[in-house]
Parts: C-alpha cells; structure tokens; sequence
C-alpha cells in the first residue's frame, strides 16, 4: 500500500534532487507497508527500515544543501532550509522514540511524513530549484530570492500556506501526543475532538491539493487530465442548453528546433511566455486554456459560434507575434509563430469531444500544410455553425 504517491507536480527539475525526492518516496512506502505488517518479525522490519529513512534523509539533507551553497542561493534561503532539516529529524526521532503511547501510532507516523514531504518538495524544494534555475540564467542571488518570493499567485501561496500551516499542527500534535503517556486516559476525550479538527484540516487541505494536481507544473494552467473532464462537461451543458460550443488547437511552430537551438530551458520560458500571452487574449472567466501535450495547447468556449472563436483565434495569433520572441530556425518568420485549429458548433450528444477534438485537430493540420503561423477553422458547413 502507497502512503504517498509520486507525480510530476512534485518534479523540482534537479536531477539529483528529484532521485532523491523518489527515492525518499520509496521508503516511506517501506516503512507504512512495516507498520501495517503482520509478520512476526516486524519489530526487527521496522527499526531496520526506520534507520534506512533517518540515514538517507541526512545523506538527502546534506546534498541539497550542498546543492545550494554551490550555486550560491541566496543565504536567507539556505538559513530557512537548513532549520527545516534539523527540525524534520528531530521531530521524527521524538515521535519515533515515544510510538508505543500513541493512539493509532502508524497513521500518526505516516501521516506525519507524507504531510512534510509535500510541504517538503510543494514548499521550498521547489522554490530553491526556481531560485537555482534564475542564478544560472545569471540573475543575482538576492534578486532570485526576492522574485521567487513576489512570483506565486494569490491560489499557489495560500495552497503552500495551508499545507504548510497543517504540517505544523500536525508536528506539535504529535510531539505533544508522545509526552503525553502518564495523561493519556483522562485526555483522550480531549485528543479525539484535536484528532478530528485536525483530520478536518487534512480533509480540506486533500481538497485544495486535489485542485493544484489539475494544473500543469511547468505553464500553470490546466492540465490535460482537467482539460479532458471539462471538455465532457461543456459538451454536456452545451447540448443541454442547445448553445455552440468553441475550441481551438494551438502549436508552436518548429518548437523542437528552437528547444535544440537555444536550450530546454530557454524552451520552457518560450512556452511560458506563450501560455501567458494565450491566457492573455482570453477575455472570460468562463473560457479554459490547457496544456494539451508538449508545446499544444487547447482552448475551451463556452457558448461561443463559429466567427467569435475565428476573432479569439486570430487575436491570439496575433498576440503571439507582437512578442517578437527571436526564433533563429523557423522556416515561418524570424521569431516565434504558433499555428491554430479552431471548431465550433453545437454538440449533437452530451459526448461530442472527440469529434469537436477531431475537428480543430484537423484544422490544426490544414494551418501546418498551408505555411504555418495562420488561423484555419473546421469548415462551418462541417461544424454545423453555417
């Protein structure tokens, strides 16, 4: 059984962290698959497994802060990481230490780790590894830590706020839990109501991450697995309320050659860049854009017919090339381009994605074949929107 399971929101983009971080994963997984064991030699499975997570937590701890004195981050970073390291081993030593006085220890103990992962990688893994990104791209490490610090939204700093806040509460209940052997009976009226307003707070924050796996990592819009649950419901209330329903394919024109001409990196500021400027020409709340797939993204209109996601189309076409973003390899123009397939009509059944899918994929094709860097829609007469 999995007590924490890895995805790609949890990618920090250093290599050796990253290992580290799934490595980590692994045996945390070991260590809930022993507390939950029956076998007879479970005592034993435990301490030997137990001390395999302290040992490569420390040899984890020390080559990420090694990691970051090489680059040179910024100190107030490293200080504030350094204290979350020492302050993680002591607390797992202390419950550790006092398990056998704990109601339902192993959720205690599990809980306790897979919480402080998430807010270990969530939280300032990450931010270390968008700190590192910037100094190497030649940015000053004090300037680094002030931007990662302004950067986040308003939803990103209140999710890490939130799990950073039920980390916390958790850690000190469980401290408090493991001196509190000698009180435990007459306070365990007490420590149900906390384990309850705790397990509510678990409840909510589960929710709020629930949200924050739907956005991709790396452009901080929907992801492709959000995208295709919202595509099913516009489709549905579009054929219910008999209203067109619009979508738009986008691609970035040569994207491979600019990602070997200029570097991965350089190619994940491109497609940042574009999502924002894409984001931009969108003038509703109601409207979605996702990534679809490398360098594709998808565009959803609700309630919108064939000419207005035509204008919506085009001003995103248009947006792109006001960027001016140099591309030294496209055959198109010398900067950046994209090419965008566009559909709309109203869906014939509450399950028309894979055809409005197959119809601005289509289009999609017919703008690459034509020269790239256009605007080509489904055929109105074919989308039912003449």
């Amino acid at each position: 059984m999995e007590a924490f399971v890895w995805d790609q929101n949890f990618v920090t983009g250093l290599t050796q962290v990253d290992e580290q971080h799934q490595e980590l994963v692994n045996l945390f997984n070991a260590l809930n698959d022993s507390l939950f064991s029956t076998d007879v030699r479970r005592e034993a499975l435990l301490e030997e497994t137990y001390r395999k997570v302290i040992d490569y937590t420390q040899h984890h701890f020390r080559d990420e802060e090694q990691v970051m004195r090489d680059t040179g981050i910024d100190a107030r970073h490293l200080e504030a990481h350094q204290a979350l390291h020492a302050q993680f081993v002591e607390q797992l030593g202390a419950i550790w230490s006092q398990r056998a006085t704990l109601v339902e220890h192993p959720e205690t103990i599990v809980g306790f780790l897979t919480s402080w992962l998430g807010l270990h990688i969530l939280g300032v893994d990450q931010s270390m590894a968008r700190q590192i990104a910037l100094i190497r791209a030649g940015v000053s490490p004090a300037v680094a830590f002030d931007q990662e610090t302004a950067a986040h939204d308003r939803a990103t700093r209140a999710l890490i706020q939130l799990v950073g806040k039920l980390y916390q509460v958790l850690t000190l209940q469980n401290t408090e839990l493991a001196k509190a052997n000698a009180r435990l009976e007459e306070r365990v009226q007490q420590r149900t109501a906390e384990l309850a307003q705790s397990n509510a707070e678990l409840r909510e924050a589960n929710e709020r991450l629930e949200l924050f796996s739907q956005t991709d990592g790396l452009l901080q819009i929907a992801n492709r697995g959000y995208f295709d649950k919202r595509l099913v419901e516009a489709c549905s209330d579009a054929f219910r309320s008999r209203s067109p329903l619009g979508l738009l394919m986008i691609d970035v024109d040569f994207f491979k050659r600019y990602n070997d001409h200029y570097g991965h990196q350089a190619g994940d500021a491109c497609l940042k860049l574009i999502a924002a400027t894409v984001s931009g020409a969108m003038l509703r709340g109601t409207d979605l854009l996702a990534r679809y797939g490398g360098e594709e993204l998808v565009v959803i209109l609700p309630d919108t017919d064939w000419q207005g996601t035509q204008q919506v189309a085009e001003r995103v076409l248009d947006a792109v090339t006001a960027l001016a973003l140099p591309h030294a390899h496209s055959d198109v123009a010398g900067h950046v381009t994209v090419s965008i397939g566009g559909t709309s009509r109203i869906p014939s059944y509450g399950t028309a994605g894979e055809a409005l899918l197959t119809e601005a994929d289509a289009a999609l094709y017919r703008a690459k074949e034509a020269g790239r860097n256009r605007v080509v829609m489904a055929a109105a007469e074919a989308a039912g929107a003449a």
